[in-house]
């Protein structure tokens, strides 16, 4: 007998439905009047049940032709079925999708569907369906053998769905007629472990994963319907394509003062009050006097050692100066203290040993703790011990005290666990916080040339003009007038910074063949005598002399000339724009160039950097753990947190600020480990993941603390490098201004105004990070240019086709609410429910007879809704979903073609394969715009006459219609036309309806096409 074969794997991201923000879900799955269902798995929103269900197939030949029903419900109470649970979605398969055999047979992730309007539905459900043709089952085989002799397996068939109360009437009257026990089957080994993994392998579109079982052993156990005395059974797991729960949120409760309320009466926690305080000990060697001389010449090169158990820190030698002044600053962690007395030496650098001057101790319990905001404290001269305690030569300006994170030298200070670096690599190792530079769209306008002079005279010039600023080259199209006095008028953009050091370079050239052209004339404008502008006034355009390249070389020196070639520009620096230099779907910053255009704030952004854990070890290969810092980015402020040396698990604890001008911004957290920390310039430092955060999904005042997963996508595959722990903290400073910006626009009204071609959005966006990126990478510490990029995905325009899965996914989450209505529309015409079809028909009846009541309607419903939803508004901030991003189980060759150059470094063969794949994704969509197309030409054939006896029905009946609603009341016809189209069933046909059918049948020009 042919068998249907149902594998429930897992479901994803369902809705939360018990009140305590997690469910109880389980899988009933209806086929042919016959239903079955998983187990429940408590308090799970990502649940695993890797559950065979078997259904008879009566009739293999009607198997296309019927529909498969699987519904997940939230179990109420946890154990049992029945009326006591929530519907958390469905998803409907059709019968022709099913294949013949197990091989043929995919997971496919669905997306479930709602059931009506009300219903509020999400995540996604993997199943794995196919047929079995001349199945046998083996425990039915021996049935007489169950039935004739006792034995020590007790039935306990939980997931048969008999005793439920919510059975509809059809699968009551099934089970009287047939009395064969419906259950599933769970197929395991021998051993009653779990059965053999399947190999995965790569699909495309719905179909993820291709599964290839091995062939089952001969024994295996039924665990649902038996249960063995001395040991369980257990289900068999499978590998299904489920979001790895290690790349989730964790909320997580460390001990900051915002969340403690300040307990504890310290001061210096209301300063740092998204981090926890970390305190060290700080020692400012500033200067000496009156030092002995060591060397035969009569002075010394001094220098100063200070030690804190095993921790020793050195400031820099001074050569033959008896009155030194170094002015460092030490830090020593509190928590890694291993003495408590302070020794600060001053010692003579030698080519032998070095020879000691004096030093001077101090006891750690007597130092004073700093309390900011106070002043820093005063140094104070200490006279010099010798070795034997005596009073020696010299003195030395000291201060010592106790102090926290939050102190204004932390940032400067060399710190204890960084003693092994040398001073020239020190600074790669600090804390620091950086400005992106000021950026300006320079716009000119290439109007025309008069009287230019070509070296042959015999032929047209075929000119155009080159224009360069900096690294940015752009070209104008050549002249259509292939004389002396040629005309472009073309518009050329580039992006300029301040402060205003550049050259714009125009060049007039004239085209002799291919590969060869010669310079006509030469313009050298300073970008500083560039006028700006902040509205769409045009300013007026000027003439300019052009001078021969060797002249133009010469610049001021040269002497004026009596006649030279003109030519006609127009410049301006156009300050009323935003230079994008990221991706506006998740920018930071969105102000205009001129400080006068610029918004108001509307409040202040904190990030509380805490810690990270369970970080990969990059440097394994050096024997070293991972040199660790931090990265945040938000406007044009950027901060840097200080390296942590050889740590998995680094604790920074540092907090930053910034202003926010809008709510739909987008702040940027990197992680990143230090690779120049031994003067290395040629390596560059690696990813080890980041962290996006919008601020408009946070609410105000609330502290968000949590451990965010680092995932990078690398060649290999999804990989996560640890767990970042931030605290974030919108505050908002001015609520009229911010519910104001909702209503404005996003980007200043130059864009809008005055929009930018498309063609130079990306170009200019990519001049714009190069720009930013050559700027802080000179930075002291510099920020490098592998790290800006990362932080800007200075990459992301480039084609992926994991992205383009991605966005494909998202498109039909979108339109599953759309379909969701209409297929409630269907239920309600084909009266599936008619008591909910009753209602409909009341209430169409009321909103035809008071039609001023249809937009309040609507408006309440909407208004209901957004109240309904408030329940299971998110809790958390958004962060990077490895499953929305269809990174976690991406084919290697997908992944190879993402992170390939441009253009390609591929050999023939793959390039070929990869274009080959190409055309045929590009064959589908050519399919469907084909589709789109063919519909809207029948639209407008309809009175086109190109089929004549079609236009003169359709002329017909719109005369006929328009004489009948003149006289006929429009309730009358509305009314007419609802009862209509929610007619009862017995009144339908399965053949399409008239309307469709005579729209079919109009032309379209899908047959002009060659």
């Amino acid at each position: 007998m042919a068998k249907l074969v149902v594998e429930v794997l897992d479901a994803s991201d369902l809705a939360p439905k018990d009140g305590k923000g997690s469910a109880n879900p389980y899988v009933e799955v209806e086929f042919d009047e016959q239903l079955q269902r998983t187990q429940t798995k408590p308090s799970d929103l990502n649940p695993q049940w890797n559950e065979k269900l078997l259904f008879n197939v009566a009739s293999p030949a009607q198997l296309p032709s019927t529909t498969i029903e699987v519904a997940v419900y939230n179990d109420k109470r946890g154990g049992g079925g029945g009326r006591h649970r929530h519907f958390l979605g469905r998803v409907r398969i059709s019968g022709d999708s099913v294949p013949w055999s197990e091989s043929l047979a995919f997971v496919q992730r669905y997306p479930l569907d709602k059931r009506g309007l009300f219903s509020h539905v999400r995540g996604d459900l993997a199943l794995r369906i196919y047929a079995i043709q001349g199945f046998s089952d083996p425990f039915m085989a021996n049935g007489a053998a169950f039935e004739g002799a006792e034995s020590p397996l007790q039935e306990v068939n939980t997931n048969n769905v008999e005793g439920d109360q919510d059975l509809g009437d059809k699968q009551k009257k099934k089970k009287e007629k047939d009395k064969e026990l419906r259950t599933f089957y769970s197929m395991g080994n021998a051993t009653g472990g779990p059965a053999n993994p399947p190999r995965m392998a790569s699909g495309f579109a719905f179909q993820t994963h291709q599964m290839e079982e091995k062939a089952p052993p001969n024994v295996q156990t039924r665990a649902d319907f038996a249960r063995a005395s001395a040991a369980p059974a257990t289900m068999m797991h499978m590998q299904a394509p489920r979001q790895n729960p290690e790349f989730g949120l964790v909320e997580t409760r460390p001990p900051v003062a915002a969340r403690m309320r300040y307990r504890g009466g310290d001061k210096t926690a209301s300063t740092y009050d998204l981090v926890e305080q970390m305190h060290y000990l700080y020692v400012s060697v500033v200067k000496a006097k009156d030092l002995p001389a060591m060397d035969v010449s009569g002075s010394l090169d001094p220098y100063v050692e200070v030690k804190l158990g095993n921790y020793k820190g050195a400031t820099k030698y001074l050569v033959k100066n008896q009155n030194p002044v170094w002015k460092q600053i030490f830090a020593f962690s509190r928590e890694r203290m291993q003495s408590n007395f302070l020794e600060i030496t001053v010692k003579d650098k030698d080519v032998g040993k070095d020879d000691f001057v004096g030093r001077v101790f101090f006891d750690t319990h007597e130092v004073p703790l700093r309390v900011p905001p106070d002043s820093p404290l005063a140094p104070q001269w200490y006279k010099l011990e010798t070795k034997k305690g005596e009073k020696g030569k010299g003195e030395i300006m000291l201060a010592v005290w106790m102090g926290t994170q939050a102190d204004e030298s932390f940032p400067e200070a060399w710190h204890s666990d960084a003693h092994n670096v040398s001073h020239v690599n020190l600074s790669n190792t600090r804390s620091k916080v950086y400005f992106s530079p000021k950026l300006y769209y320079l716009r000119v306008h290439v109007i025309g040339a008069q009287d230019l002079v070509p070296f042959d005279k015999g032929r047209a010039p075929d000119t155009y003009v080159k224009v360069q600023l900096g690294n940015q080259l752009r070209i104008t199209r050549p002249s259509q007038m292939k004389t002396i006095n040629p005309v472009w008028n073309d518009e050329l953009m580039f992006v300029a910074s301040e402060p205003f050091e550049d050259y714009v370079i125009v060049s007039v050239d004239d085209r002799l063949g291919p590969g060869k052209d010669e310079t006509l004339g030469r313009l050298i404008m300073p970008v500083r005598n560039v006028p700006q502008r902040i509205d769409t006034v045009k300013l007026q355009e000027s003439w300019f002399n052009l001078l021969p390249p060797s002249k133009a070389e010469e610049g001021e020196k040269k002497k004026e000339v009596k006649f030279s070639s003109k030519i006609c520009l127009r410049f301006s620096l156009d300050s009323g724009y935003h230079v994008l230099d990221e991706s506006t779907h998740f920018s930071s910053n969105l102000q205009p160039s001129s400080k006068h255009l610029r918004k108001p704030g509307i409040g202040i952004l904190e990030l509380g950097i805490l810690s990270a854990k369970n970080l990969l070890p990059m440097k394994g290969k050096d024997g070293k753990a991972t040199d660790a810092y931090c990265v945040a980015k938000y406007g044009n402020k950027w901060v840097r947190t200080r390296t942590l040396l050889d740590t998995l698990a680094p604790r920074w604890n540092e907090q930053y600020t910034w202003e926010v001008y809008d709510p739909c911004t987008v702040i940027t957290v990197g992680v990143f480990d230090n690779c120049h920390i031994n003067g290395k310039d040629q390596v560059k430092d690696q990813r080890i993941g980041k962290v996006r955060i919008r601020l408009s999904t946070l609410e105000t005042d609330r502290i968000y603390t949590h451990y965010y997963p680092l995932l990078v996508l690398q060649p290999s595959g999804l990989r996560k490098h640890g767990e970042l722990q931030l605290a974030l903290r919108f505050t908002c400073t001015a609520w009229i201004n911010m519910v104001t910006q909702y209503g404005k626009p996003l980007l200043p009204k130059m864009h809008y105004a005055q929009p930018i071609p498309v063609r130079h959005i990306d170009w200019l966006r990519h001049q714009a990070m190069q720009i930013v990126a050559a700027r802080l990478s000179r930075a002291e510490p510099p920020l490098r240019r592998e790290v800006v990029e990362y932080m800007l995905d200075v990459d992301y325009h480039m084609f992926s086709l994991r992205r383009s899965k991605a966005n494909f996914y998202r498109i039909m989450s979108l339109l599953s609410g759309i379909t969701a209505m209409c297929r409630w529309y269907n239920q309600i015409c084909y009266w599936r429910n008619p008591v909910t079809t009753c209602l409909v028909h009341v209430l169409f009846s009321i909103l035809v007879c008071y039609p001023e009541l249809i937009l309040p309607t609507i408006f309440l419903y909407l208004f209901v809704v957004g109240i309904w939803n408030y329940r299971f508004r998110p809790r958390h901030p958004p962060y990077m979903d490895a499953r929305l991003s269809q990174a976690e189980f991406t084919n290697p060759d997908e992944l190879d073609e993402e992170f390939d150059t441009f253009p390609t470094t591929k050999p023939a063969d793959i390039v070929r394969m990869r274009y080959d794949r190409i055309r045929s994704v590009a064959g589908r969509v050519q399919t469907v715009i084909g589709d789109l197309a063919t519909q809207g030409e029948r639209a407008l054939a309809l009175l086109s006459w190109r089929d004549p006896r079609a236009t003169a029905i359709v002329i017909i009946f719109m005369l006929i219609s328009a004489v009948v609603l003149y006289v006929t009341p429009f309730q009358v016809i509305a009314i007419l036309v609802g009862l209509y189209s929610l007619r009862h069933p017995r009144f339908r046909t399965k053949l399409p309806s008239v309307p469709v059918n005579f729209f079919k049948r109009l032309p379209a020009k899908s047959d002009m096409l060659l």
